[in-house]
């Protein structure tokens, strides 16, 4: 954000979710709530991974970043989220805002990758179950984390680049509770059309390059699962992949439905649930669906409690 932005517009206000004081409390104490369980049940993941040797293996590897990352998103957009639940003064300045855009569009980028490399690994674990070892190396693994976090700085550096050059003349009022971007082009008194179809190209990619990742892995999943005779070992392969269908489902669900539209559409109270599902709840949810679904997490947490005693 260079010279180009020194307008008349220093600092934005967000008007958040409602103007009721009595339901600003109720969201207040829920939100709080939700990012305490965040939190607790993100750190907690990551401990329980890092203490216990016997999830050292890829599959808990790239869910340990998904517990970070889930904890970076939240922790983006929740604490001043509470902050304008509690006060009458919603200012964020310019810069804050833009930083928080930027870092909410890197984290959510790299997440979306990340599921893509959690699906090639369930592809490689159950399709190619020898060469497993040989496949998921330690090496390649860091790789594939290190390529979904350089993605998301990439594109959040294209939309950060294209939203340098916006100007904001008229009103700083953003009707959201937080940095969003079709809000803040809304607010642009420069024309947007060409900026619009850049981010949505580069957004569009890759949401359609991870979830093609994903399909393809599955489809080929599903292929496997269907040679299987056994109906325990049909089972444990479902049971396997059902907590990251789960999270991609829920994840791209509304993901989709906020954003792969055109802005024109953008509707204040429908966008603003999807994104508090999608920043606040869903950070929460990861680890709950991660966690209770799946016996050795459960027994990993056993084993790191009687080593505590």
């Amino acid at each position: 954000m260079g010279r180009r932005n020194i307008t008349q517009v220093s600092d934005f206000i967000l008007m958040g979710l409602t103007d009721s004081e009595e339901i600003r409390l109720v969201l207040f104490t829920l939100f709080l709530l939700i990012y305490l369980i965040t939190v607790l049940g993100n750190v907690g993941m990551i401990l329980i991974i890092s203490l216990d040797s016997r999830l050292h293996t890829p599959m808990y590897f790239f869910l340990s970043h998904l517990s970070f990352l889930d904890l970076s998103y939240s922790s983006v957009i929740t604490p001043k989220t509470l902050d304008n639940l509690l006060n009458s003064t919603k200012n964020i300045s310019y810069l804050n805002c833009f930083i928080q855009m930027s870092c909410f569009i890197f984290l959510g980028a790299t997440e979306c990758f990340l599921l893509s490399s959690m699906a090639y690994d369930r592809y490689a674990a159950i399709c190619n179950p020898l060469h497993y070892p040989i496949v998921m190396y330690t090496r390649r693994c860091c790789s594939l984390v290190f390529g979904c976090y350089l993605i998301g700085f990439m594109d959040s550096f294209v939309n950060g680049l294209c939203m340098s050059r916006l100007h904001f003349c008229k009103s700083n009022i953003i009707f959201h509770f937080f940095c969003d971007l079709s809000p803040i082009l809304a607010l642009s008194c420069t024309d947007t059309h060409d900026i619009e179809i850049i981010i949505s190209t580069f957004a569009g990619s890759s949401l359609v390059l991870s979830l093609l990742t994903i399909a393809v892995s599955y489809v080929s999943i599903l292929s496997t699962i269907l040679k299987i005779t056994s109906t325990s070992s049909k089972q444990k392969v479902f049971s396997t992949c059902a907590s990251h269908l789960l999270g991609v489902t829920v994840f791209y669900g509304t993901m989709i439905f906020t954003y792969l539209k055109p802005s024109k559409s953008y509707s204040l109270g429908k966008d603003q649930i999807a994104s508090v599902f999608y920043t606040i709840v869903i950070p929460m949810l990861n680890p709950l669906i991660y966690s209770l679904r799946n016996k050795e997490v459960k027994n990993a947490l056993s084993r790191v409690m009687q080593k505590m005693k």
